[in-house]
């Protein structure tokens, strides 16, 4: 390895989105900033301290509830350059938070308040830590002379669980409690170190409630620090050379390696490697370029096995994805004849997925990595034309005047007046929501999709969508079912906070990939059914728009009427549930781990 090692200080420097001072998994040159300055406050309180480090560290937004135990830091935050919108949910705050980091770039601040605040967060801070954001949680904590004696929503190792919640582990790459105002210079040190590093971040930063008052003792320096970005040595790089020019090799993008797009483009293009995609990994590779093969795993394109089956390449050059059970099923038909090379930051990752397939694994940062590649490795065109490669079904389909709308007809509406039309960010709930748009829109440049796959949970659009439009000052649509939007919504706080998003539901009465996943494992008469709702409706009544569509000849005229809309917009689809969503790789995935009927298969 030949790590870059770069002098750092985010004391008091302005951050821009794509901006390398908090590095994102495949940014390649950080920035060096080394004035340091002083907090200035002669009685700067503790509550002070920390949210000053905050500005100084990028923050520019914070969700959260309010309530008690986090008032006077709630307080201190609303006066401050940060912008602070309160949510109706401590989990859509946190999703909201997940998505705003990855439309802007910065870091993001989650508050909530003491005991049922810091549970209800925890889902959505599971999500931001798989996807790989950054994101910090203040929360407030019971003070010790309370603690064990009931107090009210007492937040201790009396009444919660503390591993875990208030220390580093699965949840939190950084964690504590904060019991004085001394520890404040250690923990801006390792806020700052943290938020630096490529990829994600999670931080938790627990304060009782009078210390969020208490004055500081002294005032402290940002501190200056140094770390590595990894990058292969120049023996990884020759060794790679050899096999790509010896043996033909396809390429698997995934979410990690999106800041890496057109050095992924130009290896394609300079090789005639296939190209294929995770489902995060969607549009980072452009997905009418002639190269592209499809998308892998959960909802992805049969084109894709149909090329490992008639033309398995020899090996397969992994970029920035786990290759986890969302991405490849586990599945051995995605296995290359002579095994992988991984390059992920996650030195971890490589190898986890496919154990007894051989890899070589890389671990470096993917543009890094794909800069110092194609220095070396010649042009060849000795193998597969790109002509004769499987490409995704198109899904133009003519719309029918009458009944119920088809999914698949409304996602070829949202791709010919969204898509292709706007340059509006387009996200996609966990469900048949996610399985109709992963599998049917097409995407040609790299951040206009997102999806979370690693928790997937229902919730993080109807919510991360409000978080996502209002970093980016800009329309967000969410494609969302009705169950999720019953689950957890943020409509109200798009209307207060003036944000531009867009729904567009699913609604189809019933937990559809449920019903249709159940009966696929033999699981007869499971009742998934759900009222029927007029979400336009809803939406009207507190504050939005809305339009429900019943055809789709109207399909035209309520997409563009949302897109046009200067107010937070619902367009609430009546969906044919009879069609069959593809959601048969997750199926099949279930059904070889066991999840099936014994009396399946007579």
């Amino acid at each position: 390895m030949s790590p870059t090692n770069t002098k750092s200080n985010y004391t008091s420097v302005e951050y821009s989105a794509g901006s390398s001072i908090f590095s994102p998994p495949t940014d390649s040159s950080p920035s060096t900033h080394q004035q340091s300055s002083q907090l200035e406050a002669p009685q700067q309180t503790v509550g002070e301290a920390v949210v000053k480090v905050l500005e100084n560290l990028g923050v520019r937004h914070a969700f959260g509830i309010s309530g008690g135990g986090i008032g006077p830091l709630w307080a201190t935050l609303d006066r401050s350059s940060i912008e602070v919108v309160h949510f109706r949910h401590e989990s859509g705050a946190a999703f909201a938070a997940c998505e705003a980091h990855f439309a802007s770039g910065r870091p993001v601040v989650v508050f909530t308040t003491t005991g049922p605040g810091i549970t209800n967060v925890i889902t959505g801070l599971f999500a931001a830590r798989g996807d790989g954001a950054k994101v910090i949680l203040l929360s407030a904590a019971t003070p010790s002379g309370n603690r064990g004696r009931w107090a009210c929503q007492e937040t201790s190792a009396h009444t919660m669980p503390i591993s875990g919640i208030f220390t580093s582990g699965p949840l939190f790459n950084y964690a504590t409690t904060v019991e004085s105002g001394d520890e404040i210079p250690e923990i801006s040190r390792r806020l700052a170190l943290g938020l630096a590093q490529p990829g994600g971040f999670v931080a938790h930063i627990s304060i009782p409630t009078p210390l969020q008052m208490t004055p500081l003792k002294a005032q402290f320096s940002q501190p200056e620090f140094s770390y590595s970005v990894p990058t292969a040595g120049e023996e990884a790089i020759a060794e790679c050379v050899r096999l790509f020019s010896e043996e033909s090799f396809a390429i698997w993008v995934g979410f990690g390696a999106r800041h890496a797009a057109q050095e992924i483009l130009e290896l394609a293009e300079k090789t005639g490697a296939a190209v294929m995609t995770s489902p995060r990994g969607k549009g980072i590779f452009p997905e009418n370029h002639p190269q592209y093969i499809g998308v892998t795993g959960f909802s992805g394109h049969e084109s894709v096995l149909k090329y490992m089956q008639e033309k398995r390449p020899q090996r397969i050059l992994v970029l920035g994805t786990r290759l986890g059970e969302p991405t490849s099923f586990w599945n051995p038909l995605m296995v290359p004849a002579s095994g992988f090379v991984h390059v992920d930051i996650d030195p971890e990752v490589p190898g986890v997925a496919y154990p007894s397939v051989p890899t070589f694994s890389i671990h470096s940062e993917v543009k890094l990595f794909l800069t110092n590649l194609l220095k070396q490795l010649p042009k060849r065109l000795n193998w597969s034309p790109t002509s004769t490669l499987p490409h995704p079904e198109s899904n133009a389909i003519a719309p029918h005047t009458h009944g119920l709308v088809r999914p698949d007809a409304l996602m070829n509406a949202i791709q010919q007046f969204i898509v292709e039309q706007s340059d509006a960010l387009v996200m996609a709930e966990a469900g048949n929501s996610f399985a109709w748009a992963t599998n049917l829109l097409r995407f040609t440049q790299p951040g206009r999709y997102r999806i979370s796959t690693g928790v997937g949970a229902m919730g993080h659009a109807v919510t991360g969508v409000v978080g996502a439009a209002l970093a980016r000052n800009s329309k967000v649509v969410a494609i969302v079912g009705d169950g999720a939007m019953l689950m957890n919504n943020e409509i109200s706080t798009a209307v207060r906070f003036q944000v531009p998003a867009v729904w567009i539901i699913l609604n189809d009465g019933r937990y559809n990939m449920c019903a249709q996943g159940m009966s696929l494992q033999g699981f007869k008469g499971v009742d998934t059914t759900i009222p029927t709702a007029d979400f336009a409706m809803y939406a009207k009544a507190m504050g939005a728009d809305g339009v429900r569509v019943e055809t789709e000849l109207d399909l035209e005229l309520a997409l563009k009427k949302a897109m046009s809309s200067t107010v937070p917009f619902v367009v609430d689809v009546t969906i044919d549930s009879s069609r069959p969503a593809p959601i048969g790789g997750r199926i099949r995935s279930l059904i070889k781990q066991g999840a099936i009927l014994e009396s399946k298969g007579e």
